[in-house]
Formats: C-alpha cells, sequence, structure tokens
C-alpha cells in the first residue's frame, strides 16, 4: 500500500509552556491598550426590557476567559463535551480571549438555532486561519463568512454544480467507481489472506469519486497506478490532505481567538494547514488552469460542449456580459471547498457501520437479507436501488451517523446580531456549536443512546419486520442528531451524499462476506484519543459471496 505524506491529525498534546505564555502576555498587552473589555455582563434584552441570562461557565481570567483552560484540557472537543454534561439545560459557555463560544447539546436548543429568526442571525461563519487558508481568501462557499461573495458561490453550487441535472449526468462516473470499489476489495483479499483495511477503501472509495466528479479522472498522472487498482502516491497524498484539512478547520487554533498570534505558530496548526495547501496546489492547481484554459479557447472559438463534470461546470459559466462568471482562484477555492466536504460522513459512516455489525451479526445478517431480496446475487446494487429502497440499510447508516459522527461540532455558526437561544443570552460575535456527539446520544432524545440499534430508525411495522418501510432519509430534520448540516448555511449536497453513502455500504455488504481475523473474538469499538474515529483503522476478512463473472466485469 504507498505511503502518503504524514499529516498531524490533532494537535500536539504539549505546548511550549513559556511561548505561550509570553504569547499571550503579547495579546493581552495589545488588547488592553485597544481598549477592549469583556462581553461576560452581556445579555440579551427581553420583551418587556427584562434581561436574559448569559448560558452557565467556568470561572476565567480577565481578557483570556477560559483560554488557559482550554489548552491544559485537550482535546477541547472532550472538555467541552465534559462541561455540556454537567449543564443542566444543554447550553454551555465559555470565552476564549474576546469570543464567547456556546455549545449546545439539546434537540430543542439546536432547533432554536437553525429556525426561524434566529437560522438568519446565525448565518455567519468564523474567520480563521484554516478558513481563509482553504478558501483562498474567502472565496468558496462553505467556510466563507456570509456577505456577497458566500451568496454568489452558495448560488453557483446549488443551481449548477449540484443542480439535479448535473447530478444525472454524472451517474455513470460515480456507478464506474462503485464497480472499482469491488475490484479492488476483492485484489486486496486476494492478496493479503483475505484481511482488508476498511478505512483505507472507504477513504479511497470517497477520493476516487469526488475526483472523478469534480476533475473528471481517478488519478493525478504522476506515475502509472498500481495494478490492483488502489491509490497511487499522489492519490494517497490527496486523500491524507483532505483529512488533515478536516481536522483543522475548526480545532480551536490559539491564534483565532487572538489574531494577533498569528505567525507564532503556538500549537503547530499553522504548519500543517500550509503543508495541506501545498499538496492541494500541486495536484489541483495544473488540473484546473488546463481546464479554464480549454473553456478560455472554447469562447474564443465560439464554441461550447456539454460539462463532463464539476470542474467544467464551473470553468463553463458565464457572466450576463458573455465573460467568465468565476476567477481562476474562485474555481480553485470551490474546488477544494467540495473536496473537503465529501469524503469524511460516508467513509466515517460505513467504517463505524461494518464494525458495529460484526460484533451484532443479526443486524448484519438483515441488512444483506435485504440486499438479496431488493437486488439478488445476479447482479451489482444499483444507484438506482440506493435511490429507491434499502431502508434498513439506510437505517443502519443513520445509526452510525447518530452514534459515530465524525466531527464532534457541527460547523460553527456566528451570531449577527444579539439573538436568545433556550433562554440564554447569546451576545452578537458569539460563536454557537451544535454538538454532534451529544445530540446523538442524547438519553432525553434516544432510548439506550449508546447501543447501536438500527430498527430505531424505521417506521414501527417496519422495525418489526412486518412491513416494507416507506423510506428512510439519512437527515434527521427534529436535529436529534445531525448528518448533514440543515439550516440557512446548510449542506446543499444531500443527494450526493446520500447516494456515495448508500452505495458504498451496499456495494461492502452485497459483495462480501465480512468476518474478524483470526484470533480476534470482536471489534473493539473505542475512539481514537483526540477524534472521533475508531482508534485503530477497522481491519476484516473479505470472502466474496456473488457469482464470480460479476467481479469480472466491474473490472471492465
Amino acid at each position: 500500500m504507498p505511503q502518503a505524506t504524514s499529516f498531524a491529525d490533532a494537535m500536539p498534546s504539549q505546548l511550549a509552556a513559556a511561548a505561550v505564555l509570553a504569547a499571550l502576555g503579547l495579546a493581552v498587552v495589545l488588547l488592553l491598550h485597544r481598549g477592549r473589555r469583556s462581553e461576560a455582563a452581556a445579555a440579551v434584552p427581553k420583551g418587556g426590557g427584562l434581561a436574559l441570562p448569559l448560558p452557565p461557565a467556568p470561572r476565567g481570567l480577565p481578557v483570556l476567559g477560559n483560554l488557559h483552560q482550554m489548552l491544559a484540557n485537550r482535546p477541547a472537543h472532550r472538555w467541552l463535551h465534559r462541561l455540556l454534561a454537567d449543564a443542566a439545560g444543554g447550553v454551555v459557555r465559555v470565552r476564549l480571549g474576546p469570543v464567547h463560544v456556546v455549545a449546545v447539546s439539546c434537540p430543542a436548543a439546536a432547533r432554536e438555532v437553525l429556525r426561524g429568526r434566529n437560522d438568519a442571525v446565525f448565518a455567519d461563519r468564523p474567520a480563521t486561519f484554516a478558513a481563509e487558508s482553504f478558501s483562498l481568501g474567502y472565496l468558496s462557499a462553505s467556510i466563507s463568512p456570509f456577505g456577497d461573495q458566500w451568496r454568489k458561490m452558495r448560488r453557483v453550487l446549488t443551481a449548477e454544480v449540484l443542480a439535479p441535472a448535473t447530478e444525472r449526468r454524472l451517474r455513470a462516473a460515480r456507478e464506474g467507481e462503485a464497480d472499482h470499489l469491488v475490484r479492488y476489495v476483492r485484489a486486496l483479499g486476494r492478496r493479503e489472506g483475505g484481511a482488508v483495511d476498511v478505512r483505507h477503501v472507504a477513504r479511497h472509495f470517497c477520493g476516487n469519486v469526488i475526483r472523478r466528479l469534480t476533475l473528471g479522472r481517478r488519478h493525478f498522472g504522476g506515475e502509472a497506478p498500481p495494478a490492483d487498482g488502489g491509490p497511487g502516491r499522489d492519490e494517497a497524498e490527496h486523500v491524507d490532505a483532505l483529512f488533515a484539512a478536516l481536522n483543522h478547520l475548526d480545532a480551536f487554533c490559539v491564534s483565532d481567538y487572538f489574531p494577533a498570534l498569528v505567525g507564532l505558530d503556538l500549537d503547530g496548526h499553522e504548519r500543517v494547514v500550509r503543508s495541506v495547501m501545498r499538496t492541494l496546489g500541486r495536484l489541483h492547481d495544473p488540473v484546473v488552469e488546463e481546464r479554464v484554459e480549454e473553456w478560455r479557447r472554447l469562447r474564443k472559438a465560439g464554441e461550447r460542449r456539454e460539462p463532463a463534470d464539476f470542474l467544467d461546470v464551473l470553468a463553463s459559466l458565464d457572466d450576463a456580459a458573455g465573460r467568465p462568471l468565476l476567477t481562476v482562484d474562485e474555481i480553485k477555492a470551490q474546488t477544494i471547498d467540495i473536496m473537503i466536504a465529501t469524503v469524511d460522513n460516508p467513509s466515517n459512516a460505513a467504517e463505524w457501520a461494518l464494525a458495529e455489525m460484526v460484533n451484532r451479526p443479526e443486524v448484519m445478517a438483515r441488512a444483506v437479507a435485504e440486499l438479496d431480496a431488493a437486488v439478488g446475487r445476479g447482479r451489482l446494487v444499483s444507484e438506482a436501488d440506493a435511490r429507491g429502497g434499502l431502508d434498513y440499510l439506510r437505517a443502519c447508516i443513520r445509526e452510525a451517523f447518530r452514534l459515530h459522527p465524525y466531527h464532534p461540532f457541527n460547523p460553527p455558526r456566528v451570531a449577527m446580531a444579539d439573538a436568545a437561544v433556550a433562554g440564554y443570552a447569546v451576545p452578537r460575535g458569539s460563536h454557537v456549536l451544535l454538538s454532534r456527539v451529544a445530540l446523538g446520544r442524547n438519553a432525553a432524545a434516544w432510548e439506550d443512546p449508546l447501543e447501536f440499534r438500527p430498527e430505531r430508525h424505521l417506521p414501527p411495522a417496519a422495525a418489526a419486520g412486518l412491513a416494507a418501510g416507506g423510506g428512510v432519509s439519512l437527515s434527521e430534520p427534529d436535529l436529534r442528531f445531525i448528518s448533514f448540516s440543515t439550516g440557512r448555511r446548510g449542506c446543499p449536497g444531500l443527494s450526493l451524499g446520500t447516494l456515495i453513502t448508500v452505495t458504498l455500504l451496499a456495494r461492502l455488504l452485497q459483495g462480501f462476506s465480512w468476518s474478524l481475523p483470526p484470533g480476534v473474538d470482536r471489534v473493539e469499538l473505542r475512539e481514537a484519543p483526540a477524534s472521533l474515529e475508531l482508534a485503530e483503522p477497522l481491519v476484516l476478512r473479505a470472502t466474496p459471496r456473488l457469482p464470480a463473472h460479476l467481479y469480472d466485469e466491474a473490472n471492465k
């Protein structure tokens, strides 16, 4: 298996104390010199002239707030979740420098954030070093602050790139990668005695899909692809870079709360972000620039062709005067945006779902029986199957999203005005975090929340096995868990994300019987110390269960 460039998946656990204290001391002096004052006593007026209290918070220090506590309790997301566990109302606040950070674990409070007037109030994103870097100066849709540029790129994304017509046009590319997945898993099983690293397979499937959809290619072309169909060096480095970007996008970096510290790189955050951008620039930029030049020549000749991928869609758009709608940098930024947004949810859900299923054979047996009944063993499960049925398999994915999200929090929202949530004041400028972990594991919303129980997502008759379900969506409108973001800043790729996720797990379950390696009794369902991934990549034995000709046809 090719060795990829190593990116840090989490912040270093120990900081240089002297450097941190000196830099924070400098920040304190600067803040005091500029006359900034703490907002600790801020409150939002309520009807009748009354004022709401701020959410409960641990005692902090002047200017620094709770920053010193965050640094002493890495990873920060586990510290925040300990505070949430002790908060009676499902809302807690910490102050990181001048910024109030409000975390929410209650579905009712989460709905207050993303519905009604508050959805517009909380439509902004924070300005951070990573967000500015990955968006090339806030040029893309997902992570840019609220404003005209965000509106422009959001329209491009929803009306063009992710439009139903584009999705239909690229179906063959998606199904081609699903066929390639089956071939690659069989090749790994043959080569390694049946042992398959599910995390590796799932992540590279997602990488292959989004490269095909966005750039029109599986491989970057720097070297001949491996004979087994796996990733080459460039592709492995690409997927590593995308996951490093995800892990550093909203990572509680010190300089995000004290911008005067940017450049000192106290926690190693900036080094990783710059390394990611070098890798993505090296791999993406030549492809983007060549395609933009191709469309420039087509315009000059008065010609057009049907867009073959997302990059074609972006490069082909014209403004009212017939000039390119997007600059080269906007196209590069949106390309990064699309890729980062696509790889995590499907691969993480598939790995966790398989891990849970191996420990609960009756769950796996029911999912496989559903596939055999709906599709049979005479053909590979198709995208049409993934769209219209497979309710139990979808329930397994929902349960993986609920219990094992990739990200501990939804992307942060910034309050553009004073607001109220769950009876608490949320001052303007606050960062609001909806906890994917705490929402999905909330005992008030879910019975036995730590158990993997897909039946809870089925209609009652279907859960009992008495009737077919009525269609199980991977989204959760009541915000009892979060799979795809909702609201004004919600994920526009629900349809595409659903297709990729359902197809991935369906092909793995239909194509292979999965079992534990010799000498292993069960999968240890333990999270990594700094993240929510499995502590160790899931390695299982994969035995083909379909007629051999189907795997051979997938090679074509």
